[in-house]
């Protein structure tokens, strides 16, 4: 598979030293791992789940859902999870490259952690560890406040138009899905990606407080980030970015409202380099047990995620897909 850090000649790059940050997660994610060189090599035993990112984000979400299900259906003995956050999961994934042979733990990943590589000039990549499989996906939504005056997403890009600069947005860290969503309604309406004014947060709960304080206009974050401010009619959903409405939910798809814009947020899960082809095998037996059980069909109900369940050559094809698309984005953002 190329090698998903390289990047266009030329382009500037937003660095983020991963280097003294991740010195400490290092030593603590080595403690995970007392005498499991020793150990015999059951995958089934016991399962550390390493989310990329701080309590109650995305991705913790995503590794908490699984350990519960895993735990519900009996699939794993023991699973904990682990947070290593910072620079848009590539802290965790560096501390992971680390961590040679560990079978027993596994790494969430998704759309984030590719503009994280990307943007970042990450030093590691996912050639240097083993994709194991993409799990589900869930999509976004484009809020402004209740006030405000752009009650259609057309009223909304209209006036973005006008002066692009003067209307800011926020979501997650740059480079994520929230970030490429917006450059991607940029350039689908004609406007040029290196004008939008995007300010950053560690979150959708961050991005919607911007949004009630009057810092940005608009915001694209995460369905379940903003599902309750939706509900009580504290902020206003004009679009999601699925290809079809998502069931149960009276919010129309940006597509419908006539820009061609598709886009998913992934889930997924990596294995630590150096792991045995058992072991392997056994980490892939168990996330397939778990797609297919019942316990993990209630959290795609409840989540409205979709499943996504791709593994082997064609997830290798997808990320490199996601690579390419992801820089290229980032590219047309000047960045």
């Amino acid at each position: 598979m190329s090698s998903p850090h390289a990047r266009p000649p030329g382009r500037r790059v937003i660095r983020i030293t991963l280097g003294v940050v991740a010195v400490g997660v290092i030593a603590s994610a080595g403690a995970l791992s007392v005498s499991r060189s020793t150990a015999a090599e059951d995958v089934s035993a016991r399962l550390t789940l390493i989310a990329p990112a701080g309590p109650g984000g995305g991705w913790d979400g995503f590794a908490r859902e699984q350990q519960q299900a895993l735990r519900t259906a009996g699939l794993v003995g023991n699973v904990q999870v682990v947070n290593i956050p910072g620079a848009a999961g590539t802290i965790g994934l560096s501390t992971f490259t680390t961590m040679t042979g560990e079978s027993d733990t596994l790494l969430i990943t998704g759309s984030g952690m590719t503009g994280g590589i990307a943007l970042n000039d990450s030093p590691v990549g996912y050639d240097d560890v083993h994709p194991i499989a993409r799990f589900a996906e869930d999509y976004d939504v484009i809020v402004v406040p209740a006030d405000s005056p752009h009650t259609t997403l057309e009223e909304l890009v209209d006036a973005w138009a006008a002066d692009p600069g003067a209307m800011p947005w926020s979501g997650g860290s740059a480079g994520t899905i929230d970030h490429l969503l917006i450059a991607e309604l940029a350039q689908t309406a004609g406007i040029p990606p290196a004008e939008l004014t995007y300010i950053p947060k560690s979150g959708g709960g961050e991005a919607i407080q911007a949004l009630l304080n009057g810092t940005v206009d608009a915001v694209a974050t995460g369905y379940n980030d903003v599902s309750d401010q939706i509900d009580s009619g504290r902020v206003r959903a004009l679009a999601v970015s699925s290809p079809q409405e998502l069931d149960g939910i009276d919010i129309p798809t940006i597509t419908s409202q006539g820009y061609d814009v598709e886009v998913a947020n992934w889930r997924g899960v990596l294995a630590a380099p150096g792991v045995s082809d058992d072991a392997l095998a056994q980490q892939l037996q168990i996330l397939t047990d778990l797609r297919e059980s019942d316990e993990w069909a209630d959290v795609l109900e409840r989540m409205k995620w979709e499943d996504a369940w791709l593994t082997g050559p064609e997830l290798d094809a997808f990320l490199d897909e996601d690579m390419a698309r992801t820089q290229a984005l980032l590219t047309e953002l000047g960045l």
